[in-house]
This record gives structure tokens, C-alpha cells and sequence, in this order.
């Protein structure tokens, strides 16, 4: 269906949709102006399309090789004509490695959320959906990874695996799903009960249809919602290990080792470990505000 570009509006937030193309237009239209009602959410979605484009573009828009070391130009306050961060203590340029440093945390951050949100959504509609034995056992082992603060058990794994990019990964991903398969698990447990949903049993859906086409697919924007709000978490974890030694190594440029570096300094020149600690906070709190703004989209008790 065509609609004039005038009419744009009236075509996207009309009560009786033609099509089901136009009907997923509105609902993406309203919930952006939902979205966009939110000063704070739009802010920390800037946030992090900045960060993105930072990180995407990095070695284009860096000043100096981040790596690049000299000694003459060793603890430069910022504001320096060559140096707007300063320099830390080996002469290294602050803004340029923390340019190439967002890459490293954010693809850490991700590599987390594309690991964990899927195994938490599978186990929790998984559990949900099929009740009995199944259910208990894994929520058994759900509430046993609960059980330990998720800190003190990433820093764990990472210690027991050793220091590196894919084993901070991997130690965050361990203890990173639990939360996800018990809000998916909640939200499946509230689904089966639908209408849609013995309707679809009445018409001769098999149990793998059900899941997979109806379950799976409404749970997700629950789920999703919380891997955004957990971001902030994660991120604040890798530079956890980062700042222990226990993730990136040196001489890589990542936030949280940056802060370790500078902490022998900070008295004298406080800004080589402040400002990879604003840049931390920065981002934390872009995906906090972003992950409010998501929620009250999604939030059912709104209307679509």
C-alpha cells in the first residue's frame, strides 16, 4: 500500500492497518515516539552511536599510534597542543588509546551479550515450556550459578582459565546467563497460558512450533531489554579483570588496565587513570539510560 508523503504520519498511526507490513510500521513508529519522548534515552543512545562510530572508525580519527611510546613526551597534562588527554607514563597519548581501547571493550561487551542471551533465552523457554523434571532440574542448576556473586565467580574463572581476551569473555559468559534464563522461564511460564497458544495446539502446532515460532520469539523482547541494562554490568566487569590483570594484556589499550596503570600516578598526575574512568562511567551509564528508555517501550502494561 502507498500512502502520499503528506500522510506519512495518519498512514503509520492508523487504527485499521491494510496490511500486516503496515501494521509493523505503526508499532515501530509509535514505540520510537515512545522512545523519543525520553530526553535521557535518546542521550545515552547518542552515547553509544558515538562510541560505535569512535570504535568502527578508530585508527582513522586516532591522533598517535596508540602503542607508540616516548619517554620525552612522558606524563603530558591535557590540554597539550599534541596531546588533548595528556600522555600517560610512558608517553603513550591518552585520547588515541582510549580510542582504540573502546574497540577492545565493546567487543568484549557483545561477544558477551551474543553468548549469553542466546543460552539463557534457550534454557529458560526450554524449562518453562516443558515443565516437570526438566524444569527442575534446570532451574537446580540456574539457582546453584545464582547462588555465587557474579563478580567473585568471573574473577574465578578468569584466574583459574588465565589472563587473555577470549578467557575474560568466556568467564563472564559463565556467569552471565542465569539472570536470562530465569526472566525467560518467568515470561514463557505466563505465555503457555494464552489464548493463541491453545489455539495453535487446537490447529495441530507441534510442541518445537510452539516454541520456536511463538515462545521464543515473545520472550525475546524481555530478554533483550535485560542484556541492555546488563551491559553497564559487563562492561564494568571487564575492566574489573582488566584492572586486575585478568583480562587484556599489555601493552593493549584497554579501559580497565588503563586505570590500573595509571593508579601509581594519580595523585600527581591524576588524569591517566581519570579519564578511562569517565569513559567507563560515560558508557555505563549510556546503556543504563538506553535500557530504561527500551523497557518502558516494550513494557506491556503500555500500550502498542
Amino acid at each position: 500500500m502507498n500512502a502520499p508523503p503528506r500522510r506519512w504520519k495518519d498512514w503509520l498511526l492508523t487504527d485499521t492497518p491494510a496490511s500486516r507490513k503496515q501494521a509493523a510500521f505503526g508499532l515501530a513508529y509509535r514505540r520510537w515516539r515512545r522512545f523519543a519522548g525520553n530526553p535521557l534515552s535518546v542521550f545515552g543512545l547518542a552515547i553509544l552511536v558515538v562510541l560505535i562510530v569512535v570504535a568502527a572508525i578508530g585508527p582513522l580519527i586516532a591522533p598517535h599510534d596508540p602503542l607508540q611510546q616516548v619517554l620525552s613526551d612522558r606524563l603530558l597534562p591535557p590540554g597539550s597542543p599534541s596531546h588533548w588527554f595528556g600522555t600517560d607514563q610512558l608517553g603513550r597519548d591518552i585520547l588515541s588509546r582510549l580510542i582504540d581501547g573502546s574497540r577492545l571493550t565493546l567487543s568484549i561487551a557483545i561477544l558477551v551479550v551474543v553468548i549469553v542471551v542466546p543460552v539463557g533465552l534457550l534454557i529458560g523457554t526450554a524449562a518453562g515450556f516443558s515443565g516437570g523434571w526438566i524444569d527442575n532440574a534446570l532451574m537446580r542448576i540456574t539457582d546453584v550459578a545464582l547462588a555465587f556473586p557474579k563478580i567473585v565467580l568471573a574473577l574465578a574463572f578468569a584466574a583459574a582459565l588465565g589472563p587473555g581476551v577470549i578467557n575474560a569473555v568466556i568467564a563472564i559468559s559463565i556467569t552471565a546467563w542465569p539472570p536470562y534464563a530465569r526472566l525467560a522461564r518467568a515470561e514463557t511460564l505466563r505465555l503457555v497460558q494464552a489464548d493463541f497458544i491453545h489455539v495453535a495446539r487446537l490447529q495441530g502446532a507441534s510442541q518445537r512450533r510452539i516454541l520456536l515460532r511463538y515462545i521464543v520469539p515473545l520472550c525475546s523482547s524481555s530478554v533483550i531489554v535485560r542484556a541492555t541494562l546488563d551491559m553497564a554490568g559487563i562492561i564494568l566487569t571487564v575492566a574489573g579483570l582488566g584492572f586486575l590483570g585478568l583480562g587484556a594484556q599489555p601493552p593493549s589499550p584497554e579501559w580497565g588496565y588503563m586505570v590500573a596503570s595509571g593508579r601509581n600516578v594519580l595523585l600527581d598526575s591524576w588524569w591517566v587513570a581519570t579519564i578511562p574512568g569517565i569513559a567507563i562511567l560515560l558508557v555505563s551509564l549510556a546503556f543504563n539510560l538506553l535500557g530504561d528508555g527500551l523497557r518502558d517501550v516494550f513494557d506491556p502494561r503500555h500500550g502498542n
